[in-house]
């Protein structure tokens, strides 16, 4: 979990952004985003695979450009 302490003479609207720093580095939002949506166990299963997909046609993309050097 998150938290900041404010020190003296800080202001909230730094301890604030101190905060959502934090809260973004530690992928809070990402996570509670991942399981707010509840996905069938087929749909996991393609979603999974639809990404598995772009992975592979981006680094053969890639490849495919170093090839040209």
């Amino acid at each position: 979990m998150a938290y900041v302490v404010v020190d003296e003479g800080e202001s909230i609207e730094q301890a604030l952004k101190r905060f959502k720093r934090k809260v973004q580095q530690e992928a809070i939002i990402k996570e509670i985003k991942k399981h707010s949506v509840y996905f069938k166990p087929g749909e996991k299963r393609r979603l999974k695979d639809a990404l598995a997909r772009k992975r592979m046609r981006r680094r053969l993309r890639r490849e495919k450009d170093f090839d040209y050097y």
